[in-house]
């Protein structure tokens, strides 16, 4: 299969080749792979990742993928549970020696592996409509550990009774990875790379500082109707990702990351398909649909369930799933913000 590396590549099902213009929409910014039985079917680069100084998207871009970061804190707690070293009953009250205020000391690993934890959610997606303001009275550069996030949430009410019900929270993860840091005594990240990222090969993914960036880093873009022009969102989004999100990953790298789950190279068989199966929500949302441990759910009657991950912040957008029917790996990003959920939406229709 050939492709220009600069703007597009081609879609291939079926033995019909096409243009993948025709596919991802011309105005899309960023990366989109697909990979059905170990061979490309859809490639597809363009957009800056250095906007003033031209700087073309690649597949060796590494993108900032936001609550993408989820599943990999999911999978480094499963490995502990599948050690034996943590259990899915196990408590905050158990496992932390801090004061948790008015946060219930019985809730669970699982239920926040779920969101069924009613913990204070730091950024409550429910009330709040962009992730920038957290940082009106609280900078963003000092977000550098995930203790850091405290202050953010340690004094606020639970949310509703744990168990009670499902919604997304972020603050679960964050005490999901302070349990990796608590439990290993090292921290989150550096346990993620030599447990998840090194095993599956994912040479360029990494949890970097906004000020520290390594090569071949996207900035990411936010569209100011005011200027009729971009900024960067370095004053929009943590300094460092946490348990909640926040690492930079490649398209290629991702590909590899699913490749490891389901060769279970990270997990036992058996951890891996509760990992991937419906443990928490109601599925009223078929965007959305059901929740596993670190990655959304969405029901197939006729086959396998699909699962994906997915992350949103400001000048960020992310999705990655797996269609075991169709042994489909699908990634796609946009360092500006650019509906990857339609593109996706694309893809699976025509890979159907």
């Amino acid at each position: 299969m050939q492709y220009d590396n600069n703007k597009t590549g081609f879609f291939h099902s079926g033995g019909i080749e096409m243009d993948v213009k025709k596919l991802i929409d011309n105005d899309f910014r960023g990366v989109a792979l697909a990979i059905k039985n170990d061979k490309i079917i859809c490639e597809h680069q363009s957009g800056y990742a250095d906007l003033p100084n031209k700087v073309s998207n690649t597949l060796d871009t590494k993108f900032a993928s936001a609550s993408a970061g989820k599943a990999f804190v999911a999978v480094g707690i499963l490995q502990l549970i599948e050690r034996k070293e943590l259990n899915f009953s196990d408590t905050l009250g158990a496992l932390f020696d801090i004061d948790l205020h008015n946060i219930d000391p019985d809730v669970t690993v699982e239920q926040l592996l779920t969101h069924t934890s009613g913990v204070p959610d730091y950024f409550d997606e429910s009330i709040m409509e962009e992730y920038e303001e957290l940082w009106e009275d609280f900078p963003n550069y000092k977000i550098r550990r995930n203790a850091d996030l405290l202050p953010l949430f340690i004094d606020k009410d639970m949310m509703y009774p744990r168990g009670a019900k499902f919604q997304y929270n972020n603050t679960g993860y964050v005490l999901l990875a302070l349990i990796i840091e608590k439990v290993t005594g090292i921290e989150f990240d550096k346990y993620l790379q030599t447990n998840v990222f090194d095993v599956c090969g994912m040479k360029s993914t990494g949890y970097y500082e906004l000020d520290r960036l390594p090569a071949k880093c996207a900035n990411n873009y936010i569209y100011c109707e005011d200027t009729d022009n971009y900024r960067t969102n370095i004053f929009s989004v943590d300094a460092k990702g946490t348990g909640a999100g926040g690492a930079y990953i490649t398209a290629t790298d991702i590909v590899n990351f699913w490749k490891g789950i389901i060769s279970y190279q990270l997990l036992s068989k058996e951890l891996t398909l509760k990992m991937l199966s419906k443990q928490s929500g109601d599925g009223q949302d078929s965007e959305e649909g059901y929740y596993g441990y670190g990655f959304w759910i969405i029901d197939n009657d006729e086959a396998d369930d699909i699962a994906y991950f997915q992350g949103c912040d400001p000048g960020v957008s992310f999705i990655s799933e797996y269609n075991p029917k169709s042994n489909l790996i699908s990634v796609i990003v946009s360092n500006y913000g650019d509906d990857v959920w339609k593109e996706m939406g694309k893809i699976r229709k025509a890979t159907s």
